[in-house]
């Protein structure tokens, strides 16, 4: 698998700006209380994550569809940009209701993953492609169960709903390709090695800077959040 996983991390992070690098009981602080009921500063953080996963991983599902040797790897791909457009819609409809400011760009980690996926091809791009990206959603996982079961924000709660259902999919087709080094990935998933925050943090997006959209595929299986159970009483659902 060349260097890619010795590489590899968490990629779903916004330490320096969103607080990720404090103890644990700084993510349960409230930040404020709205309609939705409290937000967390944890919760902002996953808000972001989530918008910075698809800054990422929707144009490397892209790359995957014309680079891909494999068909189990196209598939993936497909999964990729549908799942994370859908997401990316409901992260866009959701920060601006609680406050949250979303990145424009992935962070330099993330973006390393895709210049580096984009200059491999043949097995060797399937190879990393999957285990990277097996990898970067199960790090994730257990975050959005975390979120999922402790929060008090129906907002946040519908959002999670849709990222466990999301990352449990990408997880699930990337092992379906038969490429994932189980005993390297999970290694690397557990105990990623130090870079710094600033490696690690999406920037913040310039003043008056248009917001990227992430575009759907021609016929998406993903459905963004529908929020008209929240604004009308507090439970958002997804359809």
């Amino acid at each position: 698998m060349g260097g890619a996983l010795t590489l590899t991390l968490a990629a779903l992070a916004y330490p320096a700006m969103l607080g990720l690098d404090t103890v644990s009981t700084s993510n349960d602080r409230i930040i404020a209380n709205t309609q939705w009921g409290p937000l967390t500063e944890g919760e902002r953080d996953f808000v972001v994550k989530v918008r910075a996963a698809g800054l990422w991983e929707h144009p490397l599902g892209q790359i995957g569809l014309q680079k891909g040797q494999s068909k189990a790897v196209k598939i993936a791909s497909q999964h990729l940009v549908d799942g994370h457009a859908a997401l990316d819609t409901s992260c866009r409809k959701i920060a601006p209701m609680l406050n949250i400011t979303l990145p424009n760009v992935a962070s330099p980690q993330q973006e390393g993953f895709v210049t580096q996926l984009k200059g491999e091809s043949g097995r060797q791009f399937d190879v990393d492609f999957a285990n990277i990206l097996r990898m970067t959603h199960g790090s994730i996982f257990n975050t959005i169960a975390k979120v999922r079961s402790t929060t008090k924000n129906t907002l946040i709660r519908a959002l999670a709903d849709q990222a466990n259902n999301t990352v449990l999919d990408h997880i699930t087709v990337m092992e379906k390709t038969g490429l994932i080094d189980f005993d390297t990935t999970v290694f690397n998933q557990t105990t990623p090695p130090k870079l710094p925050s600033s490696d690690m943090t999406p920037p913040a997006p310039a003043p008056g800077q248009p917001q990227v959209v992430l575009s759907p595929p021609p016929n998406p299986t993903s459905t963004p959040l529908d929020l008209n159970g929240a604004v009308n009483g507090g439970k958002p659902t997804v359809g």
